[in-house]
């Protein structure tokens, strides 16, 4: 379950943000991410809903997750379709001469915060 991981590296993320922006808490947090990105979304946020009430910085914060779908270009007939639906092979004209223009990623999209104020 590389999901746990993903999260630890989110919540460093965010204390990085939260040390160079002098925030005190985080109130949610938006994640991008892609349609084939092999990340396994109940997993994700299983963990988030873990470590969240472990941290004082996220504690409570609700996380969102935009899914990407994913896209796939060919280079044939330079036409864009749906990669889950039809994989490499080109459903317009049979070509494998294809590559993955989005639905890999992973992002953090939004981070809506408390800021201290008196610093």
């Amino acid at each position: 379950m590389h999901e746990l991981g993903i999260v630890k590296h989110v919540i460093k993320t965010l204390h990085d943000v939260a040390n160079e922006n002098n925030v005190r808490r985080i109130g949610s947090v938006t994640l991008e991410v892609g349609e084939v990105s092999g990340v396994v979304l109940d997993q994700l946020v299983d963990c988030w809903n873990y470590f969240r009430e472990k941290d004082p910085l996220v504690k409570g914060a609700p996380l969102f997750v935009e899914r990407v779908p994913a896209v796939t270009f060919c280079t044939s007939c330079e036409k864009e379709y749906p990669t889950v639906a039809h994989g490499k092979t080109c459903p317009h004209c049979g070509s494998t001469e294809t590559y993955l223009l989005k639905g890999n990623e992973f992002s953090i999209k939004q981070i809506e915060a408390e800021v201290n104020e008196d610093a």
